[in-house]
């Protein structure tokens, strides 16, 4: 029987990668002018400050996103991992709506702006020696122990830590996310 203490040996392995979506930015609209200071008065988990910000909030549960939303009727919803989980979380703002008396008769068009993935390549980073041979980087060790990295090709930033640690972010779906990986891992290899 395996002990529990060879499991973070294995994960160390070059070439081994294991990256996963933790958040989802989409925008949609519901093509329906939306009374948000109705909203805020009647739904006990949104904020809404006029003053500041034109947009209200409203927090969901579960799924657990947060949705901006506009009384042009634009949505910008964060926070899910799945676009089924995107889909509930749209549900439930049309169901909010169903409590003051605006209903969405349309199917809204979910359009994603941003996923951001992290995980780990399998290997260690000098993080030094990248910064130098690598271009469109920013390295500041004294203030963020991350690399900044913009793989052109791919269209996505990484944030790359020392122990092969990295943050994907700029991709608009799952398979964008693991091209740009895999750009990442061969970028990689050529110059450590």
């Amino acid at each position: 029987m395996a002990s529990t203490k060879e499991k973070p040996k294995e994960e160390r392995v070059t070439g081994e990668r294991s990256i996963r979506v933790v958040n989802i930015v989409v925008s949609t609209s519901l093509e329906h002018d939306i009374p948000l200071e109705k909203m805020a008065a009647v739904l006990s988990n949104t904020e809404y400050n006029p003053e500041q910000f034109p947009g209200l909030v409203i927090r969901i549960k579960d799924p657990k996103t947060s949705a901006l939303i506009f009384s042009s009727g634009k949505v910008v919803c964060t926070g899910a991992k799945s676009l089924d989980k995107v889909e509930e979380s749209i549900q439930q703002i049309i169901q909010s709506l169903k409590k003051i008396n605006v209903e969405i008769t349309v199917k809204p068009k979910i359009t994603v702006q941003n996923i951001v993935a992290s995980g780990s390549i399998g290997m260690d980073l000098n993080l030094n020696k990248l910064a130098m041979k690598l271009d469109n980087t920013e390295y500041e060790p004294e203030q963020f122990p991350g690399l900044v990295y913009k793989l052109m090709e791919a269209k996505a930033t990484f944030l790359l830590f020392s122990n092969g640690k990295i943050v994907c972010t700029g991709t608009k779906s799952e398979a964008e996310v693991n091209a740009a990986v895999d750009k990442l891992i061969e970028v990689l290899k050529k110059v450590m």
